[in-house]
């Protein structure tokens, strides 16, 4: 089996769902007591919540460098970034740190396109819809993303993701206008909805919808572990 390192803390509940997932999928796939070698660096979300408020990329880049680092010198042979906005520097610390970094957005393109999805719904912080490094992605596989053009319905995603779930609160008020939202990209021809914050699968569940729901924590974790296990 190989060594995955996750960077986590980006939040601390989407890290431990990640944790939870991939050793559950390895047992799945080798039975017995078999379950993920692998490292976690945990951050202060703070820490990096204040630098992205800022624009300081290059300090969120930095601190992420010396966990990848630390991961690497711990015999971790591949990155898992256990968060969507991250990966706005992803290639960038994929470079620097010469591991592969296992892409959420990538992984998440394969499966729609496994679907035959041309055009699809993108739920995320303010970064992750509005920034082009998750639909670049999408657009290599041919599939349009498209996202929600109210100013406040992105200000109410961005803000609920770090004040509500990144802290592990779920509210029925805040479900239901994430449903309302979604639905809305449904109605303007989304054939499938991409929660694209990994802690978004809190509030919205694939029976909540009509069209297919791409879980990014899910799809994520599941490449780990086919990395782990080739």
């Amino acid at each position: 089996m190989k060594i995955i390192g996750l960077i986590g803390g980006i939040s601390w509940v989407s890290t431990g769902d990640y944790y939870k997932l991939i050793n559950q999928g390895i047992n799945e796939k080798l039975g017995g007591l078999n379950f993920s070698e692998c490292l976690i660096y945990s951050f202060n979300y703070a820490d990096i919540k204040r630098n992205n408020e800022n624009n300081d990329w290059d300090s969120t880049f930095n601190m992420l460098l010396k966990g990848c680092q630390f991961l690497k010198q711990g015999g971790a042979e591949a990155i898992v970034l256990c968060a969507n906005t991250m990966h706005f520097i992803a290639d960038r610390l994929e470079e620097a740190i010469e591991l592969p970094i296992i892409h959420i957005a990538t992984a998440t393109a394969i499966e729609i396109e496994k679907q035959g999805l041309k055009k699809v719904g993108l739920l995320g912080t303010k970064f992750t819809m509005e920034l082009d490094f998750f639909k670049d992605k999408l657009i290599s596989k041919g599939i349009e993303a498209i996202i929600p053009t109210s100013e406040a319905d992105k200000d109410f995603i961005h803000t609920t993701i770090f004040e509500e779930l990144g802290k592990g609160i779920v509210t029925d008020e805040t479900k239901q206008r994430y449903l309302a939202i979604a639905n809305q990209l449904i109605k303007e021809g989304a054939e499938g909805i991409i929660l694209g914050c990994t802690e978004i699968p809190l509030v919205i569940k694939p029976e909540d919808l009509l069209v297919p729901v791409f879980d990014t924590t899910l799809i994520h974790s599941n490449a780990a572990i086919d990395f782990q296990l080739s």
